[in-house]
């Protein structure tokens, strides 16, 4: 039987394609003995620069945030991955809208010669959610029915031709098609095959997991808000970025197994118990003393002054004073050194014990400047401190910073996030922008139909 293709990495934009059948080199296919990575400085002089992950292949049958995103992050590191979606709609956050960006002009009617899918008005609506655009960044579109002999077939070939596989479908929902974990390694030994569920495989194996009710249930929303406030949740996905970060690091330690012995594994991550990891001084609280902490605003509950501060105008300053020195600090800034020698706020403990009068001592003082010139002197003293930016203001920041927090990705295409890694031997790939639906199938599904010893088709 032939052995599963090893991906090339991308060739340079101006690189001619290997040629059909090119034999990859660095690697040996999962289960054919010990695994060997390309090496990370392989490159040769002018060429593109080597990816941690050159030569990965990653298949992601995942839907919504947390699997994609772990997905992405791989793509990051220079894995080649192919999202699977079910077609005619494809992921579920393609239509978590608005906003929505149109699709740039593929002179393509729609995948399977589907109508545009219709907005909630009824309308015809082009183009794709920017919510799906944040976590499908630089993969390739195949859609496949698995309900459809020949489709299940082609997933099955992408599984055994893979070296990960992500996915988030309820527990044994998978096993019909030949794509649970059992049926992917016996067709394929190496496979790192990573489950993402709501709540584990056992006793809430059943439970649907979405982001918004693991922070209810979790615990997250119980110590967000105000005191006596009504609980409330993050501003973000948080328990869905938390759980692909699980995953990624998961993935990584499996394929580190890997490269020692040729075998693959399971790995499982769940929305729950990557929450629960991640309540840290919250959870360990509650250990220590088997009492509940409650929700303290922008407030902490062991350090002071940890929170905002209203300042001119009322307007907000963070201010988190980590130590006594930074204390020190700040009272001098603010002209009245004689808090830091103060019994009631010498110590940081004496500090939370009394919070109330701090505050008050504190907010008197900085009501005389605004946020942004309160920043500039206390960041000159070294005392961490910001004023609570926008989203756009925080982008601003970033490149004021030189971090280049934006990338584009291609013409009318939403811009990409910058990758938060920096890696001096293997840099983060250069993004390109997320797949419209099936916008690579015809050439992945002649692919997988083919000789498994053929290269991957070049990305285009």
């Amino acid at each position: 039987m032939p052995q599963p293709h090893r991906p090339q990495p991308r060739p340079p934009a101006d690189a001619a394609p290997e040629p059909t059948g090119a034999e990859p080199t660095g690697t040996e296919p999962p289960g054919a003995g010990t695994y060997t990575a390309p090496p990370a400085d392989a490159a040769p002089p002018g060429a593109a620069p080597a990816r941690a992950l050159d030569g990965i292949l990653v298949a992601d049958f995942s839907r919504v945030l947390a699997g994609p995103l772990a997905a992405a992050t791989l793509a990051d590191l220079g894995a080649e991955v192919i999202k699977v979606e079910r077609p005619g709609t494809g992921d579920d956050t393609r239509a978590w809208g608005p906003p929505f960006v149109a699709d740039p002009p593929s002179g393509e009617e729609p995948p399977s010669g589907e109508e545009p899918a219709p907005h909630e008005g009824g309308a015809p609506r082009r183009g794709t959610a920017a919510y799906f655009d944040a976590a499908n960044r630089s993969k390739r579109g195949l859609a496949l029915d698995l309900g459809d002999p020949d489709d299940a077939a082609a997933a099955r070939e992408l599984a055994r031709r893979a070296d990960v596989l992500i996915e988030n479908f309820r527990p044994g929902s998978l096993a019909k098609y030949g794509l649970d974990h059992t049926a992917t390694r016996a067709a394929n030994p190496g496979l790192v095959h990573c489950t993402i569920t709501g709540f584990g495989s056992g006793a809430g194996a059943r439970l649907p997991g979405y982001d918004f009710v693991v922070q209810a249930v979790g615990g997250l929303m119980s110590i967000t808000g105000e005191p006596g406030g009504t609980p409330l949740k993050a501003g973000v996905a948080l328990v869905d970025v938390l759980t692909a970060k699980d995953a990624t690091t998961g993935i990584l330690a499996a394929l580190r197994h890997r490269d020692r012995t040729g075998q693959g594994q399971l790995v499982e991550v769940n929305l729950l118990s990557s929450l629960l990891g991640s309540l840290v001084n919250q959870a360990s609280g509650h250990l220590a003393t088997g009492r509940d902490p409650g929700p303290m605003g922008n407030r902490h509950p062991s350090i002071a002054p940890y929170e905002t501060l209203a300042c001119r105008d009322g307007q907000l300053l963070a201010v988190a004073v980590g130590n006594d020195r930074q204390f020190r600090e700040l009272a001098r800034a603010l002209g009245a050194p004689e808090l830091a020698e103060d019994a009631r706020f010498a110590r940081n403990e004496d500090r939370v014990q009394n919070r109330t009068d701090l505050i008050k001592a504190l907010e008197r003082r900085l009501a005389s400047d605004t946020p942004h010139g309160w920043t500039e002197r206390l960041t000159a003293v070294s005392v961490p401190c910001g004023p609570v930016n926008t989203v756009s203001e925080a982008l601003e920041l970033a490149q004021h910073l030189g971090l280049d927090p934006v990338t584009p990705v291609g013409e009318g295409r939403i811009p990409q996030v910058t990758s938060p890694l920096r890696l001096s031997g293997t840099p983060v790939a250069q993004p390109f922008a997320p797949p419209r639906l099936d916008e690579h199938g015809t050439a992945l599904r002649t692919w997988l139909s083919g000789p498994a010893d053929h290269p991957l088709p070049p990305h285009v």
